[in-house]
């Protein structure tokens, strides 16, 4: 017999769960800050930092070796039993407006060889125990509001009939599939084209994937959850708490696969960084009947000004919003309606110039 759980039973054990692991998720997450790394021989991460450079003013120029860099502060030092105000000079970094990744004096510098790079204070390559708690709690969260909406669509409101169950909710998650790739697309666009490392909620996911673009290969030293548990708070089970309390089941089973397709996106997006040896048999298949983004597709992406190519799930919709330049769009309607260039516009200004005559195309 199939038990027929109240829809206040639901709820209730959506949210107490939910407000469980976004509170360990709080607890944990770390702070935006400067932050460079070099992976040595013995597989050791160091920190280090350029030399400092004496300039002809007597000025000391301290530069991190390669990402954040702090907002200019006043230091002393002596020199020849004489002490002087010295002030760093203000480098644009992913904490301000205006950061710019890749050009020149932006605070971010593509290292020589495959150099590891992390940009969030208290990050690191290595997977944390309280990382494989967030994710897991998370999925498994996810994975029982959608064994209870299924359940729901066939005891209440199918009363107990298979077939048009399965229909109904294979449609809905096929969906979720399609509307995923669109929406980790936005995502990537957004955080790569807009806000900076002290945007709420987001900004330390934006400084990730900004500082994605100067060491691509970091994420392929990343295990699983180290990789995606940042991904677990915007769509986390918070999120889908208020969906299941608010909605019927076919909404919840639809949000639920989308979330979850959206928190694994970050994993099918490090494994189009991979080559075929680096990964099993079975994601080599996932890529090749295109399940999920393939390699040749995501590296077109990663070409400056890194304008288009941004779904990161399948790759499905890529071709239809590049082609139709809805990112373009999107862009020419927030610089006319705030003045915010995007980054991409500010890597090539022929392509702002096109955009704002209309252009949409690449």
């Amino acid at each position: 017999m199939i038990m027929k759980p109240t829809r206040n039973s639901v709820v209730l054990a959506t949210v107490t769960i939910g407000l469980v692991v976004t509170v360990s998720q709080a607890l944990v997450t770390p702070q935006v800050r400067t932050c460079s790394i070099r992976r040595s021989s013995s597989n050791v991460v160091d920190r280090r930092t350029c030399s400092i450079r004496r300039s002809s003013s007597n000025v000391v120029d301290r530069r991190t070796h390669i990402l954040f860099s702090s907002t200019a502060r006043s230091d002393s030092a002596s020199s020849s039993n004489t002490e002087s105000s010295i002030n760093t000079p203000t480098t644009k970094t992913y904490l301000d407006d205006g950061f710019v990744f890749g050009l020149e004096g932006s605070g971010l510098e593509r290292p020589q060889g495959k150099v590891a790079q992390l940009v969030v204070e208290g990050d690191s390559l290595e997977t944390k125990s309280w990382q494989r708690v967030v994710v897991w709690g998370t999925l498994l969260f996810h994975f029982g509001v959608a064994t209870l909406s299924i359940n729901e669509l066939l005891t209440v409101v199918h009363q107990g009939s298979i077939l048009p169950t399965i229909l109904e909710s294979s449609a809905v998650l096929f969906a979720a599939y399609v509307l995923a790739d669109f929406g980790s697309g936005v995502l990537h666009w957004s955080v790569d084209n807009y806000g900076n490392g002290r945007t709420p909620i987001m900004g330390s996911i934006i400084a990730a994937f900004q500082g994605h673009h100067s060491a691509p290969w970091t994420i392929t030293e990343r295990g699983f959850s180290n990789n995606v548990y940042k991904l677990c708070v915007p769509f986390g089970p918070i999120p889908m708490a208020v969906i299941a309390a608010l909605t019927g089941p076919l909404v919840t089973l639809f949000f639920t696969a989308f979330c979850t397709l959206e928190v694994l996106s970050q994993e099918f997006h490090k494994w189009s960084h991979m080559t075929k040896s680096q990964v099993p048999k079975w994601v080599n298949a996932l890529q090749d009947i295109g399940l999920t983004i393939g390699r040749k597709p995501h590296a077109q992406h990663h070409l400056a000004p890194y304008e288009g190519n941004y779904c990161i799930i399948s790759g499905i919709c890529n071709q239809g919003l590049d082609r139709t330049g809805f990112f373009r769009r999107l862009e020419r309607f927030i610089y006319e309606w705030n003045g915010v260039e995007s980054n991409a516009w500010k890597l090539d200004a022929d392509l702002k110039a096109k955009t704002l005559r209309g252009d949409y195309s690449l």
